[in-house]
């Protein structure tokens, strides 16, 4: 049980973290806040409404049975009035086909922080979408660009759980579970339904967000590779209660169903005092990925760099996979080292927090993205794969690097906004020419 004091809005107080992955906390921001023994009191303590959130059906198996218990000022039922369009700006929702842009493979230069005010809400621009929310299948790929922090505004998503990949600047994201705090190299989840206000914590602030609408994401399977290393759930860090207790005039922003709702409210939200359960947001320090991989000779499919996976119905089959290349050794001898040549079922977009991704040296830069679409070619660059190819094979560490991806098995469609942004690397689909034919059928 951990107690915590209330902070108020763009306070720089003490943030705590509970450890582990998919538990079953507790945390109270006020002593004997918590019930004991029972989940609704006849009377809760303090005068709080006792409120579940479910992220899963009633009747899901123990094993992905998802709710928790929020001890709160007011219910969510008070959190509400009526509701209006809002614009939603750039945010699109899968099903959007906008535009028919030529197959192949795509990259765009990093998008630029704007020069006006923008809020998270407003910072948001799709890149891809795959396959259909409402039917709860599938993912959008966004970048969003923050340069001013939410203010009495606050947000949930309906349609899907929302997975922050920082790449400038850190984030407090203010949650109704508690505070988390997210800087370059690190993801933090929020699950669907859970409410939250964006704060900038040290300048403005771009990075990667993938809004998964399928089921919500676990750790993969190891299978033969054990008990150890990955993902390892001790590193996950979910919030301890923090609470907000202001009465100001404040707006709800609700996406559903692919549109942003908004109401009027006299107070904030964010009013949890205490809650138990495993539905809540959580943050992981990619860093603390321990990877795994070929140690004498051959390429590991990248299926060995997953961290988190949303799975489908069809086991062995996501609907989204995060992937991540972090810091690590190669080591293989004999053995062409980046990435091969392939075609793949599954569909990716990729981005760079920093450093080079080996197998794009030249013209992928942190903050840019890609797209390599289902059953479309792609590989090393020519410059990677000449060096690759002639390079002497002593162990080598990929050192101040880390590159993600976001995997599904749905085709992505590129939005309009992508596909006419002037980041839009035209040349990129054509780089597999520059590749030089190599064949001598008289030495082997």
């Amino acid at each position: 049980m951990t107690v915590t004091p209330a902070l108020a809005a763009g306070q720089s107080g003490p943030v705590a973290y509970l450890s582990g992955f998919g538990n079953g906390f507790e945390t109270e921001a006020l002593p004997g806040a918590l019930p004991i023994g029972r989940n609704s009191p006849q009377r809760c303590a303090y005068g709080l409404y006792a409120e579940q959130l479910s992220g899963s059906p009633f009747t899901a198996p123990r094993a992905s049975n998802e709710r928790s218990w929020l001890y709160r000022i007011r219910p969510t039922l008070q959190h509400w009035g009526p509701c209006r369009q809002a614009d939603l700006g750039l945010w699109r929702t899968a099903p959007a086909h906008e535009v028919d842009v030529p197959i192949g493979p795509m990259r765009w230069d990093p998008l630029p922080l704007p020069e006006t005010p923008q809020s998270f809400l407003e910072g948001v621009r799709t890149m891809t979408t795959a396959g259909d929310a409402g039917a709860q299948a599938g993912m959008g790929a966004h970048v969003y660009l923050i340069t001013r922090s939410m203010v009495d505004e606050y947000f949930y998503d309906a349609d899907g759980e929302l997975l922050f990949v920082p790449q400038e600047g850190a984030l407090r994201l203010w949650t109704e579970f508690g505070i988390i705090d997210i800087a370059p190299g690190e993801l933090a989840v929020i699950p669907r339904g859970v409410k939250l206000r964006v704060e900038l914590r040290d300048g403005p602030a771009r990075g990667y967000l993938c809004e998964n609408y399928g089921g919500a994401f676990t750790l993969p399977e190891r299978g033969p590779i054990g008990a150890n290393c990955l993902a390892n759930p001790r590193d996950f860090l979910t919030p301890v209660a923090a609470y907000e207790d202001r009465d100001v005039p404040s707006r709800m922003f609700v996406k559903w169903g692919g549109a942003l709702w908004t109401a009027d409210l006299d107070h904030s939200p964010l009013d949890v005092v205490a809650w138990h359960g495993n539905y809540a947001p959580y943050k992981y320090d990619l860093r603390r990925f321990s990877p795994v991989g070929p140690i004498l000779f051959d390429h590991a499919d990248p299926s060995i760099f997953t961290v988190l996976t949303s799975p489908s119905e069809t086991p062995g089959t996501a609907n989204v996979d995060v992937v991540v290349f972090p810091e690590r050794w190669a080591v293989a001898e004999n053995t062409f080292r980046p990435p091969w040549y392939h075609m793949n079922v599954m569909s990716e977009f990729m981005g760079l927090v920093y450093g080079r991704y080996d197998a794009k040296p030249q013209g992928f830069v942190p903050g840019g993205c890609s797209l390599h679409n289902t059953m479309l070619p792609h590989g090393p660059d020519v410059d990677a794969f000449e060096a690759a190819s002639t390079a002497d094979l002593h162990p080598h560490k990929l050192e101040a690097t880390l590159a993600f991806m976001f995997e599904t098995r749905f085709m992505q469609r590129v939005t309009a906004f992508a596909a006419a942004s002037d980041r839009f690397q035209h040349d990129y689909a054509a780089y597999g020419s520059r590749l030089r034919r190599h064949f001598d059928p008289s030495r082997p």
